[in-house]
């Protein structure tokens, strides 16, 4: 928690040492399973006793494109502005965190002083857990399963799964007709390392989430002093 903290204060401060003050740095929008496309607004305003520029604008995320209002690039003094960040949602379901940054008169390529944050979160319509199911190389090859979970006003059917890979045998069960199923994943080569794919086909009426997939992979033991110690 006080890491966290630390980061917001040190983002903070840098917003305020750009002389662009923006009353929000983070935005957290819930939108409908069926939306495609979201507009995250940010005003600001120069608190300085000079002129400023924005001299360059960018997102982390291709899916994401930035936009200044009226394509306004320097702001006198007690001016304001707008920076929209325009989310393609795609197949994204869950919390998605995205990151808007801003360069300002003199800040070095590596240092935009202006970090804007969005959080969107979409509703999981068809639920994986787990995702991946994993086995170790020449271990046993006892079948996992990978359930499927529908949330959703209306019910959703599985109507077909595939696996990339001949190295993995998938078969699927249902355990409640529209509402839950397993994916039962086999591999059938333990001796050698694989990966396999499966895509899962469901009967949604919300086009992007029709298609989900999951991941079977064959690996080598992970060593057991491996694990991560802070």
């Amino acid at each position: 928690m006080k890491i966290a903290c630390g980061i917001w204060l040190a983002l903070m401060a840098m917003v305020q040492a750009a002389g662009l003050d923006f009353p929000e740095t983070f935005k957290e929008l819930h939108v409908p399973a069926s939306a495609t496309k979201v507009n995250v607004d940010f005003e600001f305003t120069n608190r300085s006793d000079k002129p400023l520029s924005i001299i360059k604008f960018d997102s982390t995320c291709s899916c994401m494109a930035v936009r200044i209002q009226d394509g306004k690039l320097r702001y006198a003094p007690g001016e304001s502005g707008l920076v929209r960040a325009e989310f393609d949602m795609g197949n994204f379901s869950g919390a998605i965190d995205k990151v808007v940054v801003l360069w300002v008169d003199k800040d070095a390529a590596d240092k935009p002083s202006i970090v804007l944050k969005v959080r969107v979160i979409i509703p999981v319509l068809v639920a994986l857990e787990p995702k991946t199911v994993k086995w170790d190389l020449n271990g046993t090859a006892e079948p996992q399963a990978i359930r499927i979970t529908m949330h959703h006003e209306k019910p959703i059917r599985v109507t077909s799964v595939q696996s990339s890979s001949a190295a993995f045998k998938c078969e699927l069960k249902t355990i409640k007709e529209g509402a839950s199923y397993d994916v039962i994943v086999t591999p059938l080569d333990i001796k050698k390392p694989g990966l396999g794919i499966f895509r899962i086909e469901t009967d949604c009426d919300i086009a992007k989430h029709r298609i989900q997939q999951a991941f079977g992979t064959v690996r080598r033991p992970m060593p057991a002093n491996s694990e991560f110690k802070p």
